[in-house]
């Protein structure tokens, strides 16, 4: 997928940092709360996590890159209900993050278990969307939930394109609107709120058609 020399490619575990400095831009207001970490540790953090764990049979991570820069990035995971026993194998260890202290360490897994999501059977669920802020309001969001869409198209198990966003974010929710996501419920979530100052979620939905 190719738009104004933006191409959206599967990740490589080359781009990891850079990746980990896009989630940093899109997420920054929300573990600001949760440590002291400054902007390249955090960022650090969310690289050593996509080395600790990289993607499995079910999941996906895909970048928006222009002239070698990582501007966005993707990712999903499904639930087509099949039963398969896979064991994720690390390709990294527990010792890259020894640098970030124990309790920063714990605090963070915490905010992100509570922003953890379960695919039912049939659904695509987009865990994360960020863009760089230099790149933005140039379609590069929209390219890479173009992406989601045909992804889930073409699996023809899958009948659900999901994503929850935040209650303080009406600009992306606008987005998703625009790209025919639909509200299907509202819920405030105690844990995200305690940990991530971010209580207030939509759960969007957009049907598949093949």
């Amino acid at each position: 997928m190719t738009a104004a020399g933006i191409t959206v490619e599967p990740m490589q575990a080359k781009y990891n940092l850079q990746v980990g400095r896009l989630l940093v831009y899109g997420f920054r207001g929300k573990f600001q709360h949760l440590t002291n970490l400054n902007d390249d540790d955090l960022a650090q953090f969310f690289a050593s996590l996509l080395e600790l764990f990289p993607a499995a049979m079910t999941t996906r991570r895909v970048i928006a890159v222009y002239e070698g820069e990582v501007i966005g990035t993707l990712s999903i995971k499904w639930n087509v209900g099949s039963i398969i026993k896979q064991e994720k194998k690390a390709s990294a260890s527990w010792k890259n993050f020894s640098r970030f202290s124990k309790w920063n360490a714990v605090k963070l897994f915490l905010g992100l278990w509570s922003l953890e999501h379960k695919p039912q059977v049939g659904e695509c669920y987009i865990a994360d969307v960020a863009v760089h802020p230099g790149h933005r309001s140039k379609g590069i969001g929209s390219m890479l939930l173009d992406w989601a869409r045909q992804h889930a198209q073409a699996e023809p198990r899958l009948k659900l394109l999901s994503l929850h966003v935040s209650g303080k974010n009406p600009r992306a929710r606008q987005l998703y609107e625009q790209m025919s996501f639909r509200r299907h419920s509202h819920k405030i979530s105690v844990m995200s709120h305690v940990l991530l100052k971010e209580g207030n979620w939509y759960y969007m939905v957009q049907e598949i058609t093949k």
